[in-house]
């Protein structure tokens, strides 16, 4: 077998990979399995990319509007050139979705500052990579409704710019095998004693009925539902702050929640070993679970 067919051949078999998946790469809609991208890229070389994960259901993109302006902010923070308009990028989305069977979708979109000379400086003249995939958006596990999750705490060891949302997440990947590692689906980072975030998710305490997350820095990334969550928060009637948040007072909490585009929020029940409250999914958590379907299904309808 020729060394292209034999490469070709071990692609199409790559685990997880739906048959006929399809992505777009630098202009063009190709086969997920066999996509290429130049090992001189930026994104391989130095992890000098962002990306950015948007949820469809029922083939309605879900604020996708406050997934592209972070996009924007993201890459404008690293000095990598927006490389299409509103328009390019909504197509670009839409027609990924299209290509796909799954009524429920998350888009992953990746723009890298390009191909160059292995060099740290900022290449000159170089055009962006730009790839996205389109994978099938399933279900929230029963259980994790039924029982919540378990987490457990860490310390947050990452760099100083988590409000980017770079690809370079080794980070963020060391932080959640240690999770895995422990049996825990999520962790819980603390930077001075202070809560920051998950591995891949925003936290949320609840005490007293009131929902607490941390302040918008340069420590977090800020997720898209911390937007969602202050409207549906607003909506229901429930109290909300951002503020300052201590190991102590993650431990003293009624409640925790986790959110993100796909775990949508979730409630943690148990955290390092623990009970949080009485071991069980809380009610506020009940009634932003309740919240988050029905703007979903707003979302649809429009």
């Amino acid at each position: 077998m020729a060394a292209g067919a034999a490469v070709v051949a071990e692609a199409a078999t790559i685990p997880g990979i739906a048959p006929g998946a399809v992505c777009y790469l630098d202009g063009e809609f190709q086969p997920l399995a066999t996509a290429r991208v130049s090992v001189l890229d930026r994104g391989f070389i130095f992890g000098d990319g962002v990306y950015e994960v948007v949820p469809a259901y029922g083939g309605a993109l879900f604020r996708w509007p406050h997934h592209l302006a972070r996009l924007r902010r993201s890459l404008s923070k690293l000095r990598i050139a927006d490389p299409m308009d509103d328009a390019g990028w909504t197509g670009l989305v839409t027609e990924l979705i299209r290509r796909h069977p799954w009524p429920d979708q998350f888009v992953y979109l990746q723009v890298t500052r390009g191909v160059a000379k292995r060099d740290h400086a900022f290449p000159k003249d170089v055009t962006p990579t730009v790839f996205a995939m389109a994978s099938e958006l399933k279900p929230l596990g029963p259980e994790w409704l039924a029982e919540g999750i378990d987490a457990v705490t860490l310390p947050d060891e990452r760099w100083m710019h988590c409000d980017i949302k770079s690809v370079a997440l080794l980070g963020n990947v060391l932080a959640r095998q240690a999770a895995a590692d422990q049996g825990a689906l999520e962790c819980l980072m603390f930077r001075d004693g202070m809560l920051t975030e998950g591995s891949s998710s925003n936290v949320w305490l609840v005490r007293g009925g009131r929902v607490m997350g941390v302040p918008r820095d340069r420590q977090v990334l800020e997720g898209i539902r911390f937007g969602l969550l202050e409207e549906l928060c607003a909506s229901a009637g429930i109290p909300f702050e951002l503020r300052r948040i201590t190991r102590e007072d993650v431990f003293a909490a009624d409640e925790l929640l986790v959110s993100s585009a796909t775990k949508e929020v979730l409630p943690v029940t148990r955290l390092d070993g623990r009970p949080v409250g009485d071991g069980r999914p809380g009610p506020v958590w009940r009634r932003l679970y309740d919240a988050y379907q029905q703007a979903k299904q707003a979302a649809q309808a429009r």
